[in-house]
């Protein structure tokens, strides 16, 4: 999320940090794209863009019966359902919160199961995988041969131990003509702004898929104490309590938060889908630009370090695999003929803010029709996408504002240069686009603003008497701005300003939507607080738009 009036420093006002001589010896094998091949020893660890070591430069293999303390720490996941397949991730780490997850430099081989029962009595799939030291320990395998539209359990074993089960589901057959879709959807999860009340909530929940719209993890510092969850029964290692900047800080990080119980019960119960915003990597970055102005080779060491980290602690399958500082992370997926899914990336190919990323009204800069928030060719395979599409549903997960939101009452209103209000002439061509293919029931996802939207996807969002094409659902934070309040300060002057703004609040929470062949509902599910643990969910608001008729009605 933007900060307010942040505006970039000039390289030359930055001053240096310790872990610049580790991102410029890295920078010195990378263009300004891409990292420049390595080979032998020097592909292990950081900077890797290939596969772990092979023959003589291979990790030698640790015996797992010499581990003594319970490697499955970070829980385990699911992710990216198929019909036939669903990817299974765990990370091997008895020792988290250091840099080499307590397992040094050894590989390990690493059992999983999948089976259609908790008892595993009925095992339908089995394997063996090696968690390598260059991914930090992390497993996953892409299991292949399921049914359809089935629900397994599946669980990871090495050594004496065996990890917790974990729930999953295939996607429905190709073509089939489904009735009925659960999903839900979060994001900005700040460890050091409370508790993961949200996740315990959506452990619960009866839905299909969860959809995490990124700030999955924060580069900020956090204190010993958590910051905000101001823990008095622990403290956090002083690793934490500096920016993430090194591929080690962001393997810590990810610990961190995969320490919480609430998010591995909630990575356990469903299956994710998930993509990143700034956060993951850092605050607002475009393409090869950081908030900071810095050396743009500097920096792309920097994305190369965080995007491994994140592919490593996500169920990824092999194909999101960075290679150095660039991930083809964008994907679609399908439920059926109810649903086809469109994954975004609005990061890593975007152009610099304009008007230095503060709220600027319209101008030349921003409206430069050459700008891009997707970059060409993802911008060309979301259209393509739309055009050969037989869903009856067209969902866009991604990441910042899609809908205009005018953020004052001026007749010319300042709006936010992050958001895609900062790229109009690119939103224009997706809206174009959208009904060029026919596109009649349009559904964007999104995150980052750390609070609840319902909008209107208007033709003309500035005629608020023109067609509704689409409907955009902004799902707040799970912890990000702290507890939040109902009605925040400028409540009044967005709705006013923004017509086509169905709902505001400004709490901590997650959507939860259902589609079926009539309509699309949506549940913004709040909690009171989360600088406390153990708040109660309720159900802010509720809405339906009809399919084929696009607007949202409250029910």
């Amino acid at each position: 999320m933007a900060l307010p009036g942040r505006t970039r420093r000039p390289a030359s006002a930055l001053a240096p940090t310790p872990y610049d001589a580790e991102l410029r010896d890295a920078a010195r094998r990378v263009s300004r794209r891409r990292f420049l091949s390595v080979t032998g020893a020097a592909a292990a660890l950081a900077f890797s863009t290939g596969l772990p070591a092979r023959g003589a430069f291979a990790a030698s293999r640790l015996d797992a019966a010499r581990i003594t303390e319970d490697p499955f720490t970070l829980g385990v996941a699911s992710g990216d359902p198929l019909p036939d397949a669903v990817l299974i991730w765990t990370r091997l780490a008895p020792a988290p919160f250091t840099p080499d997850g307590g397992l040094g430099q050894q590989q390990v081989e690493v059992a999983w199961e999948v089976a259609l029962d908790e008892s595993f009595a009925q095992v339908v799939r089995s394997g063996t995988a090696l968690a390598h030291p260059e991914y930090a320990h992390s497993v996953r395998a892409d299991v292949r041969g399921l049914d359809p539209a089935t629900t397994y359990h599946y669980r990871f074993r090495t050594g004496a131990w065996i990890s917790p089960t974990g729930r999953t589901r295939t996607a429905p057959a190709a073509g089939d003509d489904v009735t009925r879709l659960r999903l839900a959807a979060v994001a900005c999860q700040a460890y050091h702004d409370g508790y993961y009340t949200v996740h315990r909530h959506l452990a619960r929940e009866d839905v299909d898929v969860v959809f995490h719209l990124g700030d999955y993890l924060y580069e900020y510092a956090v204190n010993s104490v958590g910051g905000a969850r101001n823990y008095t029964d622990r403290v956090l290692p002083s690793v934490f309590n500096r920016e993430t900047m090194t591929l080690a800080d962001y393997r810590m990080r990810y610990a961190l938060y995969k320490s919480d119980p609430d998010l591995r019960a909630a990575h356990a119960a469903h299956p994710f889908v998930v993509t990143w915003d700034d956060h993951e990597t850092e605050n607002n970055y475009a393409a090869e630009h950081d908030e900071n102005g810095s050396d743009p080779a500097l920096f792309l060491a920097r994305r190369a370090a965080a995007y491994r980290a994140y592919w490593e602690n996500q169920p990824l399958r092999a194909g999101q695999l960075p290679d150095g500082p660039d991930a083809r992370l964008y994907r679609r997926l399908h439920w059926g003929t109810l649903a086809q899914f469109d994954v975004l990336d609005t990061r890593q190919y975007r152009s610099d803010q304009a008007y230095d990323d503060v709220p600027h009204v319209p101008g030349p800069e921003s409206d430069d029709p050459a700008r891009t928030l997707t970059g060409d060719a993802q911008e060309r395979w979301l259209l393509d996408g739309w055009a050969s599409s037989d869903a009856l549903w067209n969902v866009m997960p991604q990441q910042v504002c899609f809908s205009q939101r005018r953020l004052d009452l001026n007749a010319e209103a300042k709006l936010s240069m992050d958001a895609w209000d900062g790229y109009r002439a690119g939103r224009g061509r997706l809206v174009a686009g959208a009904k060029q293919a026919g596109v009649d029931n349009w559904l964007v996802l999104t995150g980052d603003v750390h609070v609840a939207y319902a909008f209107d996807i208007k033709d003309d969002f500035d005629d608020p008497a023109s067609a509704t094409i689409g409907t955009e659902l902004t799902c707040t934070s799970v912890t990000s701005g702290r507890d939040g309040t109902q009605r925040p300060a400028n409540w009044d002057t967005y709705m006013k300003a923004n017509p086509h703004l169905r709902f505001y609040d400004g709490r901590r929470g997650c959507l939860r939507v259902e589609l079926n062949r009539e309509s699309a509902r949506a549940d913004f599910l709040t909690v009171p607080a989360v600088t406390t643990p153990g708040a109660a969910a309720s159900t802010a608001a509720s809405f339906v738009t009809e399919a084929g008729a696009p607007g949202l009605t409250p029910v």
